[in-house]
């Protein structure tokens, strides 16, 4: 008896849809942002490319290509956007939930595990920028951007 193999895992960044998927994810995301009256007065002279930089990060970190580390500066220079900026636990927390929601917004999958590698990863990146905000905070700029991974893959149909 011949079985039927399992097709490839893919990517997480594929699983989302790609680049396009995430640059419409935080283009809603930081349009949302820029309402809130906690975060606006963080990202309120973000420069305009900046969803775009955002989305090239996520990109990188979710398995697509490693854009982010060639063209903008790798990981030292996404931590050196947080240094200094005393993020608090309210506006991490509410820069997660609003996320979240664009999320859903934007169409990304809503399966259990891409939602529990996605939402992990945002409480995670999040978290170290609070740690990496905060007076006096020395991070190591030689780290590598991160690469997140699937808890468990997807479920997929067998291949015929």
């Amino acid at each position: 008896m011949i079985v039927p193999e399992t097709p490839p895992t893919p990517t997480l960044y594929d699983w989302a849809g790609g680049h396009e998927a995430f640059v419409k994810l935080l283009t809603i995301f930081y349009g949302h942002v820029l309402e809130d009256p906690l975060l606006e007065p963080v990202f309120r002279d973000m420069d305009p490319d900046h969803p775009e930089h955002v989305a090239v990060w996520l990109g990188e970190v979710f398995g697509g290509p490693a854009e982010y580390s060639a063209s903008h500066g790798g990981h030292a220079h996404m931590v050196g956007r947080h240094l200094g900026r005393g993020i608090t636990e309210e506006q991490r927390r509410r820069w997660v939930n609003l996320l979240l929601d664009a999320a859903d917004e934007a169409g990304l999958p809503g399966d259990p595990e891409f939602r529990a590698a996605f939402a992990g990863y945002l409480e995670w990146g999040s978290r170290l920028a609070v740690v990496f905000s905060a007076p006096g905070a020395e991070p190591n700029p030689h780290e590598p951007v991160p690469h997140w991974d699937w808890p468990m893959p997807p479920w997929q149909p067998p291949s015929p």
